[in-house]
Order: structure tokens, then sequence, then C-alpha cells
């Protein structure tokens, strides 16, 4: 028997939402999915009229769905917001530069500015280069820490308010479950807050924050949405990945699990006697730094030292092997780290033409579960 959508009752069912369980149609689909995300932006104001918003885009399934559907939503409940895509290059041969053809496409599809800034360009390092010194043990832990400080000088490059990013109610989660099983008080206060301070004072904020990842693909399947489906080459080992597989192992028990510790997460309570670290500003970069040196100058030091394990491990102890500012012989960098209050706006952003897809490795999307089959007509048994 066809089973008809519990919310129209008249189109058949194709999709069962991982979120709540309902069968629905493919249109009550799109409109559930569009208005939920709708509803997170209102409800919690990310925007305002008139804000330059910048969507970090890396041509995964997550920014491209999130280009899409704040374009859509832009024009349709008028926010009154100018749309901006910001790429990071890391320098990840085989991964990012085929990735980034996908963002120069979606750049056409959308026709929305792209701006693309690049880890060699900024630190005078690609993390090929990195790999190759650190080993993939702690190469996440890099990236993680340059991308963050690359989006932030990106956006006062485009002159924007706000970024937005991809990251997803699964992401969220897993955050959470990672910062609990390290014990990090001070990022388990604030990795469930929708809103972020970044530099500069441009804020950041997740549409995405209650949006399960499942719902993300099928979204992008149905819509039929040009995106990059492979997996960073150097993310097998990270940490990350031992939270993903506990927490997809807790969803196929309990599917409102994810939810479920989000809610939690945003329950935290510190306590008042609990030590929380300052916010100060990096005397090398100028960058936001809970200490008087940043992350990523200390990571970017023990590059040019050639003691890469500089950055990785207890800020007090990695600081103590560090020159003195003024006495201590420092190493020639490979480039010389801009100063944040010296990065000038860039009013000369140009399309960018991507190269023929016959010649750009595109992997093919993936495709989604809980899609509801077609019933099939059981066979008469016509045999004697």
């Amino acid at each position: 028997m066809v089973k008809l959508c519990v919310l129209c009752s008249e189109q058949r069912a194709m999709i069962k939402r991982p979120k709540t369980g309902q069968q629905i149609c493919q249109k009550c689909f799109f409109y559930v999915f569009e208005t939920e995300i709708h509803n997170t932006i209102v409800d919690n104001k990310l925007f305002k009229r008139g804000e330059r918003v910048a969507i970090g885009a890396s041509g995964g399934k997550d920014s491209t769905v999130l280009a899409h559907v704040l374009k859509v939503l832009n024009e349709r409940y008028d926010y009154g917001c100018e749309l901006f895509l910001l790429s990071v290059d890391e320098g990840i041969t085989g991964y990012r530069d085929d990735s980034l053809e996908t963002v120069k496409r979606n750049q056409q599809q959308y026709d929305l500015p792209l701006k693309i800034v690049s880890y060699s360009d900024l630190y005078g390092w690609s993390m090929d280069e990195i790999v190759k010194e650190v080993g993939r043990k702690n190469n996440c832990t890099f990236c993680g820490v340059f991308r963050r400080q690359a989006l932030d000088r990106g956006a006062v490059m485009l002159g924007v308010d706000h970024i937005v990013t991809g990251h997803n109610a699964d992401d969220i989660a897993e955050t959470i479950l990672m910062n609990i099983f390290r014990g990090d008080v001070a990022r388990l206060g604030r990795c469930t807050e929708i809103f972020t301070q970044g530099e500069s004072m441009i804020k950041r904020s997740k549409p995405f924050k209650y949006t399960y990842e499942k719902e993300i693909v099928m979204y992008a399947y149905f819509k039929k949405l040009d995106y990059f489906s492979t997996e960073c080459i150097y993310s097998p080992n990270a940490y990350r990945g031992h939270a993903r597989t506990f927490l997809k192992d807790l969803e196929s028990i309990r599917p409102s699990a994810i939810i479920d510790i989000i809610h939690s997460g945003e329950a935290f309570e510190i306590k008042s006697d609990v030590k929380m670290p300052t916010q100060k500003t990096c005397q090398r970069c100028g960058y936001m730094s809970s200490n008087e040196i940043c992350k990523a100058c200390v990571m970017l030091e023990g590059l040019n030292r050639g003691l890469p394990q500089l950055g990785i491990g207890k800020g007090t102890r990695m600081r103590r092997q560090l020159p003195e500012e003024d006495g201590g012989d420092r190493p020639t960098a490979r480039k010389a780290v801009q100063h944040f209050s010296e990065i000038q706006r860039d009013t000369s952003i140009v399309s960018v033409q991507p190269r023929d897809p016959a010649q750009v490795h595109t992997p093919p999307p993936r495709v989604p579960t809980n899609i509801i089959d077609d019933p099939k007509p059981e066979k008469k048994n016509l045999s004697w």
C-alpha cells in the first residue's frame, strides 16, 4: 500500500526524516527544511538588514547547501543581506585544489562574489608542506588554528560584518563530546553558542546548528546541487573521527541523540569559581588570543625553527621555548605574517573562472539513506 505524506496527505511519501521519523514527500521536505533554518535565523536574530555576510565555502555539502539556502531565504524573506563566498585554500593537493573548482562553479551558479585566501600567501606554508614536517598525527591541529584565523583575515579583506559557517548539528554534538572527553571547560562553555565573536568585531554564526547532516545530504541530493563529496585526505587520523563514530552508534540506537546532546551542552553551567581564560591580543600579529602570543604564531615559530611540535601541547611549556621578543634570535620566517591592523579591504574582487569540469576530479554525490522505495507489486505465481 502506498503511504501518503503525513504533512500534506496528497503526495506519496518519499523520505523518512532522520530528525523526526516523519514520512513525507519531497515538496514538504524542502519546505520544512528551509522553514526550520529560517526559524533558527529569526529566533536567534542572526542577521541585520544591510549586513555584509560571508559564507565560509569549502565546496562540500554543508557549505554548498548553506549558500543555496541563504540565497533562497534572503530573497524569499527579504533579510536585506549582501552575500559573499569566502574560501580558504589550505594547499592540499588532490583535495582542496579540486574542491575549490566546485566553489568557483557555485560562484557562477548563485551569482555571488568569491574571495579565496591561501595558507601559502598568509603564512608561507601549505598544508602539504606542514604535513611533511609534523606527520599525520597532529596536522589537523595546525589546519584548524590556521583556517580560523585565515577566515577572519579574509573577512577583513572583504569588509564583511558577519561570517556564517556550515557547522551542522552532528558537528556540534561531536564537538561537545570531544570537549567532555578532554575536560576542556572553556571550549565546552562556548561550543554550543550559535554566535561567536571573531577578530575586529566580525561575528560568526551557525544557521545549521539544529540541522542533521543526513538531511543536508538529502536536500543536496534531491535539489541536485553541485558539491564535492570527498573527505580531506589528512583527516582519517583526526581525533574527531572517534567522536563521530561514537555519535553515529548512538544515533543508530536513538535518532534524537544528536539534538539531546546539543541541548545538554546548552544546559551546562560553569561554576563561578572556575578560572576562565581572558581574551587578549597577540603581540606579534594582532589576532585575539588568551596568551601574549597566539597559537598560530607559536605554531609558525615552531615550523620556521624546525621544531614543529612546539605548538602542540601545554601553553606554558611551549611558550618557554620561544625566544624573547626583544633579545632572542628569531629565525627568518618564510613570510612575514601581516598584522591585523594593516589588512586592507580588497575592493577589486573579480570573477574566478573554473576549469573545464572534464579536467577536474569530482566524486559522485552521496546517496542519502532514509529514502522510501517505490512499493513493487508482488508477482502472482502462475505456475501449476
